[in-house]
């Protein structure tokens, strides 16, 4: 009896041993076994093309031993109130003069990370095919954030539409117009609203994120476009105190590559060019 105890107890170990080195094993394949385990980081986004080049990044970003997950959110003011309040690690939706503004409402602390894309921003009309045909009182609709009205009034200040203060630049505002020959009335609406604006307005300004899903583009479509030295980049954003983690700028770095390029050049390039 007591050899086959001896007999039985030997083989529970050998069967534990080897269990044991099958599990170290099985461990050795992930990352945590190597100490690799995946930075999980949130970044909040709105639409396409920017949550479509979320997706484009995030099995990179699984190679860089980055999860990531994209948080799609409903209007333009949540994603940055979610990366102020640390709901999220960054966001990917907005250009620094929007970042700046909502930082000097809030006191918050966001940071440009890295610019991806300049989306031509331009003016559209379901009434009228050229600018010239807007008639007397035409309403002219931009959304009521003060980045976008700046952006807004300096577009329909170069096609000749109004005039403004000398060095108004993208702070103007509608106080800011000294010409108005045509009397053109003023409306502006939250950044959501744009593209339902199409059907009550005469023209409206507003990105390809937003004309896009209309089957509209800013070199087929639109009466007017803003210039190419936009100050309008779309770009990634984090915050001061994590804006050089290890995470966030490998993140930066998969979001300006070739992938991101190739695919902006062959799916956007009426309304998007690479920013990097």
């Amino acid at each position: 009896m007591k050899k086959t105890m001896k007999y039985t107890l030997m083989l529970l170990v050998l069967a534990m041993i080897a269990a044991g080195c099958g599990n170290n094993k099985e461990a050795g394949n992930t990352p945590a076994a190597t100490g690799t385990e995946p930075a999980a980081i949130k970044v909040a986004s709105l639409i396409p093309p920017m949550t479509d080049i979320l997706e484009i990044v995030k099995p990179l970003l699984k190679e860089d031993g980055v999860d990531m997950e994209i948080v799609i959110l409903s209007d333009n003011v949540q994603p940055n109130e979610a990366l102020a309040n640390k709901e999220v690690d960054a966001n990917f939706f907005q250009h620094v003069p929007y970042m700046e503004q909502f930082n000097a409402s809030k006191g918050s602390k966001l940071a440009e990370v890295q610019p991806v894309y300049d989306a031509i921003y331009g003016g559209y009309s379901k009434r009228y095919k050229a600018i010239g045909d807007l008639p007397e009182g035409a309403t002219l609709v931009m959304a009521n954030d003060p980045s976008n009205i700046g952006r807004s009034l300096q577009m329909f200040a170069k096609a000749g539409l109004i005039k403004l203060k000398e060095g108004a630049g993208i702070q103007a505002t509608q106080a800011d117009i000294t010409e108005n020959a045509k009397n053109f009335k003023f409306e502006e609406v939250d950044l959501l609203m744009l593209a339902r604006m199409l059907d009550d307005a005469d023209l409206v300004a507003m990105t390809p994120a937003y004309a896009s899903p209309l089957g509209l583009t800013p070199k087929k479509d639109a009466l007017i476009t803003e210039g190419d030295d936009s100050e309008f980049t779309i770009t990634l954003v984090a915050r001061e105190d994590n804006k050089d983690s290890d995470a966030i700028q490998k993140l930066a770095k998969r979001i300006s590559g070739p992938e991101v390029k190739k695919f902006l050049e062959e799916e956007y390039a009426d309304i998007a060019l690479p920013a990097f």
